[in-house]
């Protein structure tokens, strides 16, 4: 119990009962009324900018008074919880320093605001409530509160909370400058048909990516219902890409990193389900795990199976890069075809064509058919190993992870990206049938 005592030295006496709301009118978001008369002098705690988010005008009203009396503080309150959780960045855009929330109006939700500020930001978070809850206080620390104020408020209780806000101060503003960073590469694979070995193609690109330390790099399948980039991973996943999706207002990076599974290669995936699920995906939340996505890593890599229906989402407006992923039969190069000439024409991401199971000459058709075909040279072509593909499908041993004619052009398709050839590391196996 040390911690708590650390941060909630506030958690102590009672004294007066509440004070009245002065008037009866709701404030939105606004500086203190009060005036600061009597101030407790702290020089410390001066000039820190403080959020106040309570929904109960008589408890919010009593908290800005107590606030008033600590000198040089710039305060806005909030008269009601943000509609939803990703609302919270245009809030932590404004730099407060503190950040105060009421529990007592909505436990759950404020409980949730608390973790999701302290996953995205880098305000100190207090909460106040009318109860000295033990377990409720191990829930705020849990959270991520680092002061836990009990009403009716003593103000040198108040002061002492601030004036430790302020010493972080200083290192929040420097970890904010070290943290900010621009939003993750988003790469798409898409196959021509079914069969085309998307999946192969994207698992095995995503992996060689997540051999670069300095990197994140996060695999999402969206061949819902029925994508299997986790077998093809030897991943077995308690969570989907649906549960993400079905969680809009709550999707958040802390709620997006309980999902997901780790490969032992550092890779982080996001599977699709285990079993069949029938479920709408909606453009709105297509494009809210995309966003969270590359808040979180550097690469984020979809494996989108034959998928043409998002079109219309972050994916096909903002991706690095799309690799429609074909093979040299007549079906995939007439789909091929038609996407580039319908789905690709007006612009849009950098469209890069990869021929997997390439052969020389083989079915009859040239290179000269190929190319006009695609309407234009294939990028890259990964060489026909059947071998290969099927002792990875067998023992769950991403290709890039040996040596082989595939591995090492798809490591050559990864070190574009990354600006360098992926390292190799030692092989791991592991074997689906144990």
């Amino acid at each position: 119990m040390a911690t708590l005592r650390t941060n909630y030295q506030s958690l102590t006496n009672m004294q007066d009962d509440l004070r009245e709301a002065e008037n009866g009118e709701s404030m939105s978001a606004h500086t203190s009324p009060y005036p600061a008369s009597q101030p407790i002098e702290s020089p410390s705690t001066d000039n820190l900018s403080i959020a106040l988010i309570g929904p109960d005008e008589r408890r919010r009203e009593a908290v800005m008074v107590a606030l008033a009396r600590c000198a040089g503080n710039e305060v806005r309150a909030f008269a009601s919880y943000p509609p939803s959780l990703g609302d919270m960045p245009r809030l932590l855009e404004e730099h407060h320093d503190v950040i105060i929330i009421d529990l007592d109006s909505d436990p759950e939700f404020a409980l949730e605001l608390v973790e999701s500020i302290g996953a995205n930001g880098t305000a100190t978070v207090m909460v106040y409530s009318a109860k000295a809850d033990p377990d409720l206080l191990v829930r705020c620390m849990r959270s991520g509160a680092r002061e836990f104020l009990t009403l009716p408020l003593e103000l040198d209780v108040v002061a002492e909370s601030l004036g430790r806000a302020a010493a972080r101060k200083p290192v929040v503003r420097i970890t904010t400058v070290r943290q900010k960073k621009v939003n993750g590469k988003l790469l798409a694979f898409m196959g021509s048909k079914g069969g085309a070995g998307v999946t192969t193609v994207a698992t095995n690109f995503a992996v060689a990516l997540a051999q670069h330390p300095s990197q994140k790099t996060l695999l999402i399948d969206l061949d819902l219902p029925l994508g299997d980039a986790a077998l093809n991973l030897g991943i077995i996943s308690e969570y989907s890409t649906i549960d993400a999706l079905q969680a809009l207002d709550r999707l958040d990076g802390s709620f997006l990193s309980g999902l997901l599974m780790e490969h032992s290669s550092g890779l982080k995936v996001l599977a699709a389900p285990g079993r069949y699920v029938q479920y709408q995906v909606t453009d709105a939340a297509i494009d809210r795990l995309l966003t969270v996505a590359r808040q979180e890593f550097d690469n984020v890599v979809i494996d989108l199976g034959s998928k043409v229906d998002l079109t219309g989402t972050v994916l096909f407006k903002e991706a690095n890069a799309i690799y429609l992923v074909t093979q040299m039969g007549i079906p995939e190069l007439r789909n091929s075809n038609r996407l580039i000439s319908q789905v690709f024409s007006s612009g849009g991401p950098k469209l890069e064509i990869v021929i997997n199971r390439y052969e020389t000459s083989a079915l009859g058709v040239s290179e000269e058919h190929i190319t006009k075909a695609l309407t234009r040279p294939a990028k890259w072509k990964i060489p026909n190993d059947y071998a290969s593909v099927k002792r990875m499908q067998v023992n769950a041993t991403p290709l890039v992870l040996t040596d082989s004619a595939v591995s090492r052009k798809i490591l050559q398709m990864a070190g574009e990206v990354t600006g360098e050839l992926a390292a190799k590391p030692k092989k791991k196996v592991f074997n689906l049938f144990g």
